[in-house]
């Protein structure tokens, strides 16, 4: 069964980057076990993130921003080289851990579309 195993545990590093959303540094690792990709993942201490990066359009913001932290730092990760799952996988890896999290169905599906249409750009290469 899909869980985070452990908590998200962060601190600011700053809050003057990435168009204000800030950078947040892990203090302990994240452990996620998703049955989508039949695997554990661990988001070791130290990786930094910013959690979701949600264009600051008002509609796109109110729907989808400040939620599923722990899923947003667990994304980040697994689009940075090198990827342990393909894309598709990653991203499907967020709707499941947004839903475990508690995020509604709806919103979830909101996160996954936009980082399947918009996400391309920051997959980044192996």
């Amino acid at each position: 069964m899909s869980a985070f195993l452990t908590d998200l545990e962060v601190e600011l590093v700053s809050d003057a980057t990435n168009s204000g959303r800030g950078t947040w540094r892990l203090t302990a690792p994240l452990v996620y076990q998703s049955d989508v990709a039949a695997q554990t993942f661990t988001v070791p201490a130290g990786f930094e993130t910013d959690f979701a990066s949600v264009p600051r359009a008002p509609v796109a913001f109110l729907l989808t921003a400040d939620s599923a932290h722990a899923a947003s730092a667990l994304h980040d990760f697994l689009y940075t080289p090198p990827h342990p799952v393909e894309r598709e996988v990653a991203d499907a890896v967020l709707k499941e851990a947004s839903e475990v999290s508690g995020v509604p169905a709806w919103r979830a599906w909101l996160m996954w579309a936009g980082v399947r249409v918009g996400g391309a750009s920051h997959w980044g290469d192996s």
